[in-house]
């Protein structure tokens, strides 16, 4: 397993080749460490549920660097989604959408009734997206365990399914606020970085 510091010149560069190859990364984010992968490439999410030992039927979320990678992915925005999207994008904001009716989206979300995004606040990860597309992205921690703080940590833990780790130092953020805008009233599923008053809130004074 290969470790490079998150300002090292081959950090970018390393981990959109492991990425490329079908590999998964720990790469930091703005709230926690997380375990990436490019979702069109055969085999890498398998390499995710692997190495989290997590059950397969529950689907993992994605990240993004822009709205226009979001909208490619073919999803609806609610009213509430664009409120949420303009206030915390980039931030730490997950929305769970459905998907826009006769909207083309990519393959391997044809068989899903919707997806987690966001778009992080973390310079390092918004320039490694905007390279590779969208990423598959998730908790770089045993399925239902604590994420560590500490990149190497995360990287033993998940060891052997994981090549190469991006160190940013000790990450003890809170994860993301999940709020779902599948239908019109959006619904928060995980309180977070953002707190509970504060998205029913933004989503009160928008109406």
């Amino acid at each position: 397993m290969r470790t490079l510091h998150v300002d090292d010149a081959d950090s970018l560069p390393a981990s959109i080749a492991a990425l490329r190859a079908g590999e998964v990364v720990v790469v930091p984010t703005d709230t926690v460490y997380g375990l990436a992968a490019l979702p069109d490439v055969e085999g890498a999410v398998g390499r995710i549920y692997l190495a989290k030992d997590r059950p397969d039927h529950v689907h993992l979320p994605v990240l993004a660097a822009s709205l226009d990678q979001v909208r490619r992915l073919g999803v609806a925005f609610t009213a509430g989604a664009t409120t949420l999207a303009s206030r915390w994008w980039p931030g730490p904001l997950t929305l769970a959408f459905g998907f826009a009716e006769h909207a083309s989206r990519p393959p391997w979300l044809a068989d899903r009734d919707e997806v987690a995004v966001r778009i992080p606040q973390n310079d390092f990860l918004l320039t490694l997206l905007h390279a590779t597309g969208v990423l598959v992205v998730t908790s770089a921690n045993r399925h239902g365990a604590t994420t560590p703080v500490s990149a190497p940590e995360a990287g033993r833990l998940l060891a052997p399914h994981v090549k190469l780790v991006i160190d940013a130092g000790t990450l003890d953020s809170s994860p993301s606020t999940l709020v779902n805008v599948h239908s019109a009233r959006p619904e928060i599923e995980r309180e977070g970085a953002i707190s509970r008053q504060a998205v029913a809130s933004a989503l009160e004074h928008s109406a």
